[in-house]
């Protein structure tokens, strides 16, 4: 296993830790192959058109905590696209049963020039103090920004010394934008933080308590797990103090997402003895089948397992196999975060679709449980065979609408918001679901199939929006191949 050291202030990015990349083209199997025999290298591209930032991703973690408040440490405009967890915490709260949500809080220390001259310590020292007077937060997170990193600095003797005062956990999170080029790794610092500061040594391993590393999905897990006689600890999204507190206490850990929780699932086992479930989540047959024959393994249920697998089956494969045969044949194409991506193209090609490509934001060769086992794309393609164009691009939005122009699929699949408007550009039918939970397990795959015939079928609306809309692409890039950007062309070995 890589070494997760919670002594140290900073996680290790992703790009040192498990030699992440962003740029590639070329097929999915030999991405897969030369990645995991360390043949794979981050090219780079010549042109780029945008970067996401890993602080929205770190306070993605740590703001909807429910009783939390966040710092962002830095100039007032790096704190102005994260109002969009406060809707995001509001409008989910209802598919995870929270009554009342309340507002979150998230402030801003808006440094000024002057204080990247002298420093900004004072400024935050003072608006740690004010938060909590204002809050009363049970927790403060400090996020840095690329300001606060350049000029040095000290985060955390500030919040040491801010912690000593108030007497609750105030937690440094560095999440600068500059730090990686994988803005994923500020779900890493996120958990980071919270693993350093907030979990406990376990008391007892609970045998019914099982920590469920998620976005906001809906409650699906409670009814599964109590099969096992065993309830869902969901972290972090709407979880509290307490709740992370004790998380120490599970049985096992399980993954929505293998690149969102993938350092936190590994710290919870090194450091806290808590057994991650590495076999990617379920998503498609195949692979449900496998998860659920893991969780019984190792709760020690195989035949609750067995059970709960042949009922469902004798009530959802008809349902599947009716999809099929209104999906099958035709084409899609596939955008999205890497493991959701994976588990996308599982989905849709167990419906009977052709995956035509992809556009997936980044690759892991391997992840922090350091076992090929978790390896969602590798499993996809042993399934369902490999994918063609598979373009690994951090949201570059010009590589995707050069993509969607050459190949025109029957229908986009996208997980992050703004990625549709390009399918639906081009008339093509487009689906974006938030809830990474909705296609899960076997009664995902016909609540998904239903979905996309319901998409496809009512296309109106973008057949006509295609016709009326402007494309801001000139017609020479729409002709060029779409990595013509990534320097050395198709596919990188070393």
């Amino acid at each position: 296993m890589k070494k997760i050291d919670l002594n140290m202030p900073e996680v290790a990015v992703r790009e040192i830790r498990l030699g992440s990349i962003t740029e590639f083209h070329g097929n999915a199997e030999t991405l897969v192959k030369n990645s995991c025999r360390g043949k794979m290298c981050d090219k780079g591209r010549s042109f780029s058109q945008c970067l996401d930032c890993s602080i929205s991703k770190a306070t993605c973690m740590v703001a909807l905590i429910q009783d939390a408040a966040v710092i962002c440490h830095g100039p007032v405009g790096c704190a102005s696209c994260l109002h969009e967890f406060a809707f995001t915490y509001r409008v989910n709260a209802p598919l995870r049963n929270v009554a009342n949500p309340t507002q979150r809080r998230i402030f801003s220390t808006n440094i000024s020039e002057e204080d990247t001259v002298y420093g900004g310590t004072e400024k935050l020292a003072a608006a740690i103090r004010q938060v909590y007077k204002r809050t009363q937060a049970n927790v403060i997170f400090v996020l840095s920004t690329c300001a606060t990193g350049i000029i040095g600095d000290d985060i955390e003797s500030v919040v040491d010394d801010a912690e000593a005062e108030l007497g609750i956990p105030v937690v440094a999170i560095f999440c600068e934008g500059f730090r990686s080029t994988v803005w994923t790794s500020g779900f890493d610092a996120g958990y980071h933080g919270i693993a350093r500061k907030l979990i406990k040594p376990a008391r007892e391993h609970k045998k019914d308590m099982i920590n469920v590393i998620n976005f906001w999905g809906s409650d699906i897990f409670s009814e599964w797990l109590a099969v096992f006689g065993a309830k869902p600890n969901y972290i972090t999204p709407y979880s509290t103090v307490e709740i992370l507190s004790h998380s120490s206490e599970a049985i096992a850990t399980i993954q929505a997402c293998q690149t969102l929780g993938s350092y936190l699932g590994a710290a919870l086992e090194q450091e806290f003895g808590v057994t991650e479930i590495k076999t990617p989540p379920p998503y498609g047959i195949a692979q449900t089948d496998r998860w659920f024959r893991e969780l019984g393994r190792l709760l020690g249920k195989e035949k609750e397992a067995e059970q709960l697998i042949a009922e469902k089956k004798a009530v959802y494969l008809p349902k599947i196999e009716q999809i099929r045969t209104k999906l099958r044949g035709k084409t899609a194409y596939v955008t999205a975060g890497a493991a959701h991506g994976h588990a996308l193209l599982s989905v849709l090609r167990e419906l009977g679709l052709r995956a035509v490509g992809a556009a997936i934001f980044h690759h892991d060769p391997i992840y922090d449980s350091n076992t090929e086992v978790s390896d969602g794309l590798a499993q996809s393609i042993r399934d369902y065979g490999d994918v063609p164009n598979y373009d690994v691009c951090d949201k570059q939005e010009f590589e995707l609408v050069n993509m969607l122009n050459h190949l025109h699929p029957d229908v986009l699949l996208a997980r992050h918001g703004g990625m549709t408007l390009w399918g639906a550009k081009f008339g093509i039918p487009s689906l974006l679901i938030g809830d990474e939970h909705f296609s899960m397990g076997y009664e995902g795959i016909v609540k998904y199939g239903e979905r996309l015939i319901e998409v496809m079928e009512n296309d109106e609306f973008v057949k006509n929006l295609a016709q009326h809309s402007i494309n801001p692409y000139t017609k020479w890039w729409l002709k060029q191949p779409p990595y013509k950007f990534l320097k050395g062309g198709e596919g990188c070995q070393r």
